[in-house]
């Protein structure tokens, strides 16, 4: 089957036929020496469509060339029949993720440092890095305590692998752990302070590639083989290469390659995009990408959502929905994945993790040696500042309280239907007035 590459550019219908119920049109357009190939399945009233592309060269259009195995998009299209779309809260997703099959589920988390992020707050974050440090919650800070109030519930220990990359110390060949003994964070309330304390001390730099972090997130996944979800929080897509050819660049191939080695691993990988963009490489990640054991990547535009005219709290229900609705399939997909022997074995691209930066470090040293009275004094207030805030918005006074005998700000408290300290069902609250 084929055609002339001096064709007229217009959809020439190849093939159609309709085996019960499935009607699936084969259709293609025809440009210079490359050929775009649309298949469109017609299920149930649901267009699926999957393109294809013919080239001369190995190029980024042959790589995406192979839409994920059937199992894989089955378990997609289970995930999203099983998760209602209409959500008024972050709870309620909760309540459907454990009534889809959710049992439990450690997250790892990883943050874009890269010198993009000065700017591509241009449209979306009133022209501020989006990495800005102030008395509202940047879109780093919003993601995560979102992701954080959803997933949280299932985290049986509480502990949260934090890794930057992209700094200067970092680039595109490694990690660096939020803490220099590499231990993870006590909790969501401990990622967001030590996010804020780490975040004015980093040099961004680039170029972009989510590789090292997924390493990093597979090699705590060896040492239990327990299910994990690694949340990548990031302003831009990986860095490609916009020559002729349209190859792959490095950074898409290591990234390509190391998304293909996590699906043979208990490891979701869901990739939360803030800013301005664009995202067109993303998508490909999330729908074309070959040769895996499942379909383990899910691509957010967390700026699409949440500009959208709503309120915040369906905004929050709305995003957490959609960073996590694959997760109860992907979660049941990985039950049946091989012993990690063999994958110890084989495996390329261990992880190079890092300390945080220098003058991350050097200030951890300042704060554990002794001090002079002054500035001992000046770090009491600070903390005692820093505990009476809002462990979910780190912001408010805490000025509500729960029967359990935690304490939230009135306005964080009021959308609760469990305590985010303890999980406890929450029967009472109490407002505090100072």
């Amino acid at each position: 089957m084929g055609f002339s590459p001096t064709s007229k550019i217009r959809p020439v219908v190849l093939l159609s036929l309709t085996l019960k119920g499935v009607s699936i049109i084969l259709s293609s357009q025809a440009k210079n020496a490359s050929s775009t190939f649309q298949v469109s399945f017609h299920f149930r009233n649901q267009v699926i469509k999957e393109e294809m592309w013919h080239g001369k060269s190995k190029s980024r259009k042959q790589y995406w060339h192979e839409a994920p195995s059937r199992s894989s998009k089955e378990h997609v299209h289970d995930s999203r029949n099983a998760i209602p779309d209409s959500f008024s809260s972050v709870d309620q997703v909760v309540a459907s993720l454990r009534e889809s099959g959710l049992e439990s589920s450690n997250l790892i988390l990883g943050i874009d440092f890269t010198k993009s992020n000065e700017w591509t707050g241009r449209h979306s974050f009133g022209r501020r890095s989006l990495h800005a440090i102030g008395t509202t919650q940047n879109p780093y800070e919003q993601a995560i305590s979102i992701i954080g109030r959803t997933l949280s519930p299932f985290d049986e220990d509480n502990l949260i692998p934090c890794f930057g990359f992209g700094d200067a110390t970092t680039r595109d060949q490694s990690v660096f752990s939020f803490f220099a003994d590499q231990r993870p964070c006590r909790g969501f309330e401990e990622v967001l302070s030590r996010y804020r304390y780490i975040v004015p001390h980093l040099n961004l730099s680039g170029p972009t590639s989510f590789a090292p972090v997924i390493h990093a997130a597979i090699s705590i996944v060896e040492s239990s083989w327990q299910y994990h979800v690694l949340v990548i929080i990031a302003d831009g897509q990986v860095n490609g290469t916009n020559g002729p050819d349209g190859r792959l660049s490095p950074q898409e191939e290591a990234t390509i390659d190391a998304i293909v080695t996590a699906s043979h691993y208990p490891l979701s990988i869901v990739m939360v995009g803030v800013g301005d963009g664009p995202w067109d490489a993303m998508k490909h990640f999330d729908d074309c990408i070959p040769q895996r054991a499942f379909d383990n990547f899910q691509f957010v535009n967390f700026t699409s959502i949440m500009t959208s005219q709503m309120h915040m709290s369906k905004k929050e229900a709305a995003f957490a929905l959609a960073a996590l609705m694959e997760i109860p399939a992907q979660y049941r997909a990985t039950q049946s994945l091989y012993s990690p022997e063999k994958h110890r074995r084989d495996r390329i691209g261990a992880p190079n993790i890092l300390p945080p930066p220098s003058a991350v470090i050097e200030l951890d040293n300042a704060a554990n040696a002794p001090r002079a009275t002054a500035i001992t004094g000046k770090s009491t207030d600070d903390s005692a500042s820093t505990e009476m805030s809002c462990p979910i918005c780190l912001t408010n006074p805490k000025d509500m309280a729960f029967q359990c005998g935690h304490l939230t700000c009135r306005e964080c408290g009021s959308t609760l239907a469990t305590c985010p300290i303890c999980r406890a069902q929450i029967t009472l609250r109490i407002k505090l007035y100072s």
